[in-house]
């Protein structure tokens, strides 16, 4: 098949150059003939050609010309074209005629034009993209690309004007908020025609201080008013009509529907934007929403948007945040870096809402909270400014104290001195430190409170309880998972690491990466110099509470991760596992092996084989090590000394099954000493690609009824049809050479850790195969503990797992590489 064609799980081909999909194989070929296809061939391989007799050249003056330049090149050659850069004119790419020309520039150990000494190399080789025209429209500004945003941050002198810079780049230019504004002109002359008395007013992102390229337009429809003219036009008497309303005509649309009921008023809204209103489409009412609204798209400008009914709480938050960035211009700095940092780490950044990330206005109030708790404070507490409130900006709305000043100038005097740059360092350092679980993030306060505090409110408490400043029973951060909360942390705590490094606090005299660059890349917080980290659930949610610090529990969970990390690699995905060592605590980093070292001869010298080729294993899930398993020898009653047992099958955990031939250790390294157990893996199939085709397939051979959700019966069958997919996708592909080659590190430090190290020559496939063990690893896992959990001898800590996964940030998922386990 040709490199530039791939086959999709469902059918068809996809043509990853020109990004167009066929749906059968004369439709491909048909495109491949064609002259876009052809044309952006020819294209890819000119570039490629002049890219391959290229030189960057950095070091000159600044205004040097481009004759200059090309004058000293000709001496080793034509040149036949020369690019400088247009914005600071730093660096130039010099193209020359012919590769010997090429060859005679790099053989020179040093160039200098105008005494000043040329920084000259072969140009870095990009994979050529095809981007497809855009749709024109001024709503959503071209986004900028990293590189870019790389460039313009690398220009500034030091973190805080990087920082600024930022946000100069995201946010509105002038003829975007112009735009929005006769945007919402527009949308109040349409529903003043149909609902006389009422208000189209925007909040949230467009307004609060916060606004980047292309958010959307949130609008609240106020209806106070003309809920009283229609109560006028009604007979109520005319004292209670709003001034300056004319009589209701006897068609008017306010005699047909009942404003208090919210379908009948989003029905009317709906119609309204649907029919009424200039260049809007996509027009959708989401009645079921926690605020109902109506969602819509307009057509010239490609904004987004929705109107909401009842959200004047809404309208209080964002004249809240308003505030805030008056009151202190170190503000908006802090949240446009941070919001943009999570959403480099996969923290947020969700662009259809709802999933376990966190959303924009989450990280806002992190950010005001920190800010609350500094010494001195740069921003009071809610508490605080409902004291300083005067009387005319007193309010209740639903029942909550919104009360607050409306001018920052009535605030009290900020007198803290701290720059952005130890700003944002001591954020990342105290919420890498902060237990976020078991408290509540109080604004109003401004200080963590215990949960016994807001018994009885109705928060809803979750890993991360962030309570909305002012509609006190509303958590914020409610969608946000315990992985997630854990996944904050440790970004958290590695990029407060980094921040403390000279790479962030001073500019590179070497046009290297600093400062924000570097902590925007995936090293710099999920990253460190080993791999990249995801955060795994060890325990049923029903006795996560009850675990306590026992170290010995600590172990016995350790032990049944492993044994839970094997089964998923061998059992369920088909892997070849084999046990290399076991390392004490501490020593863990001695424990890889450069990966495909082991897995080319084993452990007895033989080339690896398929799972295909191998007898066929055992049915009971693969459990830990004996070493892994012990525990006291009753509950309650402490052991003899030196003495341990493992778990019966009658205490929850199958006889023991090694992954693979391990090597002996003596009774006395036991547990206690074992920090880390490693595997080589092979993988022979894409057992990522096709599984909900396959499982669909094969699931009426299963459809007897499932037990009650959760239960061990369902988490077994659950395990067994997955083994029973990627064995299915096995028996579809030959089984050759093996397609991945990775060792597999689990280790028990402050708290348990995976780490996956691929092959170099799979590194690029294994990014793939990543992202597939995202969502399905943890899954997988947790199935597997579930029948395990409740057997557990000794209640101990649930240490959170995390993935290690070399050799760097996450790439999208190749069409068709699906990673749904459900």
């Amino acid at each position: 098949m040709e490199p530039d064609v791939e086959a999709l799980p469902r059918g068809g081909f996809r043509c990853r150059l020109c990004h167009v999909t066929a749906a059968n194989r004369p439709s491909l070929d048909d495109h491949l003939r064609g002259r876009k296809h052809g044309r952006l061939a020819g294209l890819r391989a000119q570039r490629q050609a002049q890219a391959q007799r290229s030189v960057f050249v950095s070091g000159f003056r600044k205004g040097t010309d481009v004759a200059e330049l090309s004058d000293y090149f000709q001496a080793f050659g034509g040149v036949a074209s020369v690019v400088m850069d247009k914005d600071k004119g730093v660096y130039a790419i010099v193209e020359l005629e012919d590769q010997a020309a090429l060859e005679k520039v790099l053989a020179q150990p040093q160039h200098s034009v105008g005494g000043q000494r040329l920084r000259v190399k072969p140009r870095e080789q990009k994979e050529f993209a095809y981007a497809p025209p855009k749709r024109q429209g001024g709503g959503r500004r071209e986004l900028l690309s990293p590189e870019k945003l790389e460039q313009e941050l690398c220009q500034a002198e030091d973190v805080d004007a990087q920082m600024r810079r930022l946000v100069q780049l995201f946010e509105f230019s002038e003829d975007e908020r112009r735009l929005r504004h006769l945007l919402v002109t527009l949308f109040q002359e349409v529903f003043q025609e149909f609902l006389p008395g009422c208000s189209v007013l925007p909040f949230g992102s467009s307004i609060n201080g916060f606004d980047v390229h292309g958010c959307d337009l949130d609008l609240f429809l106020d209806l106070e008013k003309t809920k009283t003219f229609q109560a006028s036009a009604k007979g109520v008497p005319e004292a209670q009509c709003c001034e300056g309303a004319e009589p209701a005509a006897e068609d008017s649309i306010l005699s047909d529907i009942d404003l208090g009921v919210a379908p009948e008023v989003l029905e009317v809204v709906r119609t309204v934007l649907q029919s009424c209103v200039p260049g809007v489409h996509r027009v959708q009412a989401v009645p079921s929403a926690r605020r109902p609204v109506v969602k819509f798209s307009h057509k010239d400008s490609g904004l987004c948007g929705d109107i909401s009914l009842n959200n004047r709480l809404g309208l209080c938050n964002t004249q809240f945040l308003q505030l805030c960035t008056e009151a202190d211009e170190r503000v908006r700095p802090l949240v446009y870096v941070l919001r943009y940092w999570a959403k480099q780490q996969g923290l947020a950044g969700n662009p259809h809402g709802g999933g376990p990330l966190f959303t924009n206005y989450a990280l806002t109030l992190l950010v005001i909270f920190f800010l609350q708790t500094r010494s001195p404070p740069i921003l009071p507490t809610v508490a605080r400014l409902q004291q300083l409130a005067g009387d005319e900006e007193r309010m209740v709305v639903d029942g909550w104290d919104c009360s607050f000043p409306r001018d920052a100038a009535r605030l009290e005097p900020n007198t803290n001195t701290e720059s952005l740059c130890v700003l944002l360092a001591d954020f990342f350092r105290e919420f890498g430190e902060q237990e976020l679980s078991g408290h509540v993030i109080s604004l109003c306060e401004g200080r963590v409170l215990p949960l016994e505090a807001v018994a009885g409110a109705g928060l809803r408490l979750g890993p991360v309880t962030l309570q909305d400043p002012f509609e006190r029973s509303h958590n914020v951060a409610a969608n946000v998972t315990e992985r997630m909360a854990q996944r904050l942390r440790v970004c958290c705590t590695r990029a407060a690491k980094y921040c403390r490094s000279l790479q962030y606090q001073r500019k590179s005299a070497k046009g290297r990466p600093w400062g924000l660059v570097r902590l925007f890349q995936p090293e710099a917080g999920e990253l460190d110099s080993d791999g990249l980290l995801l955060a795994l659930p060890l325990a049923p949610a029903a006795r996560r509470r009850e675990l306590g610090l026992d170290p010995s529990s600590r172990q016995s969970w350790f032990g049944h991760v492993c044994a839970g990390v094997a089964f998923v690699l061998r059992d369920v995905l088909k892997c070849s596992c084999t046990e290399l060592q076991r390392q004490p605590l501490g020593h863990a980093e001695q424990l890889l092996e450069p990966p495909g070292a082991s897995l080319q001869q084993g452990e007895t010298g033989e080339p690896p084989t398929s799972p295909a080729q191998q007898p066929a294993a055992p049915r009971e899930p693969v459990d830990a090590p004996r070493e892994l398993v012990d525990a006291p020898s009753a509950p309650g009653t402490p052991p003899a000394a030196g003495l341990k047992r493992p778990l019966s099958e009658e205490e929850g955990i199958p006889s023991p099954v090694s992954v693979s031939p391990a090597r002996k250790r003596p009774r006395a390294e036991a547990l206690e000493e074992a920090g880390a157990v490693s595997w080589s893996c092979a993988l022979w199939h894409r057992v990522w690609v096709g599984r909900r085709r396959v499982r669909r397939q094969l699931r009426p051979q299963h459809s007897s009824p499932l037990a009650e959700a959760g239960t061990e019966q369902e988490a077994a069958r659950s395990l067994e049809l997955e083994e029973k997919v990627s064995a299915a996708i096995a028996r579809q592909e030959a089984s050759g050479e093996p397609l991945l080659q990775f060792t597999a590190c689990a280790r028990l430090d402050a708290q348990a850790s995976l780490r996956f190290t691929p092959a170099p020559q799979h590194a690029t496939l294994f990014q793939d195969f990543y992202h597939f063990l995202h969502s399905f690893l943890p899954t997988m896992l947790q199935r597997y503990l579930s029948r395990v959990g409740e057997a557990s001898p000794e209640p101990g800590p649930v240490p959170r797992t995390e993935l290690d996964l070399e050799p760097g940030p996450p790439r999208p998922v190749q069409p068709g590489a699906e990673a749904d386990p459900q």
